[in-house]
């Protein structure tokens, strides 16, 4: 009888939490319509009730978390063209970090990539309208226009005291998302360029390995890329790891759990990698990384990188409009998250250039000796024969980055050899 009777107050208690629930949830949606009424029949300047919800919206889901939005027609058009590998624009990959509009990195041989954007710079101003209380989805309508338009950016750059103003001509953004390069200092040594993860990624990629001859050892060069699809990231993880998890992902509802796992076919499981990444390198590129440094089949050389570990999902609300909203974190295979922390290089070296003393006097003379000849066959009237250069070859001159990667790689590629 005692046990019936706790059993009624059990169920009595959780009725009355949900009735409380009930009524709680009915005053906030009442105080929400009361309101909106209020701005509907006091404010300023006649407003319709559809514009006041859109507003309301646009304030809302971003107040949640800097990845999150609502996205009305246009906004919701524009997302779909994001991984096609086309777009009009600048090339630029912005976010929001710490509530400011931050360059995640601009995309190699874009506009915004040509102008000298880079990573981490914060835009201010977008054609002298402010940034600060706009939303990601409106900074990013503004950039976009139709191709050989011009747009002002005033940016803050970390060391340069004043506001950088530049005037970039926006174009058609058509990016090829893997190259290969021959190295020049590097012979057996495969360089391969990700600049960021569209729809093509995983098929450019195994056709450069396929047709790779006589490397001995992958660069793969992941600095600036902005990220993109998460089914790219897990199939480049997949091709060099042929089994254990290569990124979970976590949210309230245990619906959207999942686990990505490694298959059978990492064909190549054996060659070794060095990952070069840097503050540009986020997203999807951060799970490549991390997965691969957790499952010690790559050296990470470079600088931390950029920390959005975060997923977001797209909630169609009707034909014309969406929500795109956080619901889960990524995981990488040792349990540890990227969301505002990044992936820590296991070597750090910062970007600059490599200076050789030795033959700077020599350079400048080449240089001036090249200038001189071409200046003296103006006057005798002569052709100028300029020798070709092969476009395949990539001079890694200049970039410590990269020479350290190699050096490195080279490394492991005679430890290896050795066993």
């Amino acid at each position: 009888m005692k046990k019936i009777f706790l059993l009624s107050l059990f169920v009595v208690s959780i009725f009355a939490n949900n009735v409380n629930k009930q009524e709680n949830r009915l005053a906030s949606y009442e105080k929400f319509v009361k309101v909106v009424e209020i701005v509907r029949a006091y404010y300023v300047d006649d407003i319709s009730v559809n514009e006041i919800i859109e507003k309301a919206l646009k304030g809302l889901l971003p107040n949640l978390d800097a990845h999150s939005s609502f996205l009305d027609k246009k906004g919701y058009k524009n997302l779909k063209v994001e991984t096609s590998g086309e777009f009009g624009g600048l090339g630029i990959t912005v976010g929001m970090k710490n509530g400011a509009l931050t360059v995640i990195s601009p995309i190699d041989d874009t506009p915004a990539y040509k102008a000298g954007i880079k990573a981490g710079d914060i835009i201010l101003k977008i054609n002298n309208k402010s940034t600060i209380d706009m939303t990601l989805d409106d900074d990013v309508a503004i950039m976009r226009g139709k191709p050989n338009t011009p747009i002002t950016l005033t940016i803050i750059r970390k060391g340069v005291k004043e506001p950088i103003v530049k005037t970039i001509i926006r174009g058609i953004i058509k990016i090829k998302s893997v190259k290969a390069k021959n190295l020049d200092k590097f012979k057996n040594i495969e360089y391969i360029r990700i600049s960021s993860f569209d729809k093509n990624v995983v098929s450019q990629l195994h056709k450069i390995l396929k047709n790779m001859k006589n490397k001995k050892g992958i660069i793969l060069d992941l600095r600036n890329n902005p990220g993109g699809l998460l089914s790219q990231a897990v199939g480049v993880v997949n091709t060099f790891v042929s089994k254990g998890v290569i990124v979970s992902q976590r949210g309230r509802n245990k619906a959207d759990d999942e686990v990505y796992d490694a298959s059978s076919y990492g064909t190549y499981k054996n060659i070794p990698i060095v990952v070069l990444i840097n503050g540009g390198s986020a997203s999807a590129s951060e799970i490549v990384t991390g997965a691969l440094q957790d499952h010690r089949r790559a050296i990470v050389v470079g600088e931390k990188s950029f920390g959005k570990g975060s997923v977001q999902a797209i909630i169609p609300i009707n034909k014309d409009e969406a929500v795109r909203l956080t619901i889960a974190r990524y995981y990488l295979p040792s349990g540890r998250t990227i969301q505002n922390v990044g992936v820590t290089p296991d070597i750090v070296v910062k970007s600059g250039i490599v200076k050789d003393i030795n033959d700077s006097f020599s350079l400048k003379e080449s240089e001036l000796k090249a200038h001189l000849k071409t200046e003296l066959a103006k006057v005798d009237h002569k052709k100028v024969v300029v020798k070709k250069e092969d476009k395949n070859l990539l001079k890694v001159k200049g970039d410590i980055q990269l020479i350290t990667a190699g050096n490195i790689l080279e490394a492991l590629i005679i430890s290896k050899e050795t066993k």
